[in-house]
Parts: structure tokens; sequence; C-alpha cells
């Protein structure tokens, strides 16, 4: 398995209907936060992220948050 990209150094802050999203993981997506497809071959799946009522969001853009997709801060340890 490869280690992720890291497209952005912080958090995607987003403002999401409720629904079902599938946060990418590889960070090879060209639609961040969210999976394109980029991660065949890369052994990194992409995660589901269900919300059930719409509400504000904070996603990891760094790809290493120990809550994903939520970022967790862990992107302040790569600066």
């Amino acid at each position: 398995m490869q280690e992720p990209e890291c497209p952005k150094v912080g958090p995607y802050t987003l403002e999401l209907d409720a629904g079902t999203y599938w946060w990418c993981a590889c960070g090879r997506s060209k639609h961040q936060p969210f999976c394109d497809g980029s991660h065949r071959g890369t052994g990194i799946q992409p995660m589901e992220l269900e919300l059930t009522e719409a509400q504000k969001v904070w996603l990891c853009g760094c790809k290493r948050s120990g809550d994903k997709p939520r970022c967790d801060g862990a992107h302040k340890k790569l600066v």
C-alpha cells in the first residue's frame, strides 16, 4: 500500500446536505476532498461519510487524520 498524497495542509471546510459522500483517502483525486476513482492501484480505498442532516464539516486535507475523514489537526505536524 502506498502512502497517501497530501493535497492540502489543512481541512476542507464545507456545508454539506444530508446524504452519502465518498472522501478521498489517497490524495490523488482531482475533486478533493471527494473521490474520483484515482485511488485505483494504490491499495488505498475511499471512506464513506454519511450525514443524516445538513451540517458544516471539516474534512481532512492532509490524509493523515486519526479521525478520518474528519480533520483532527494532524496537518499541524507536517509544517
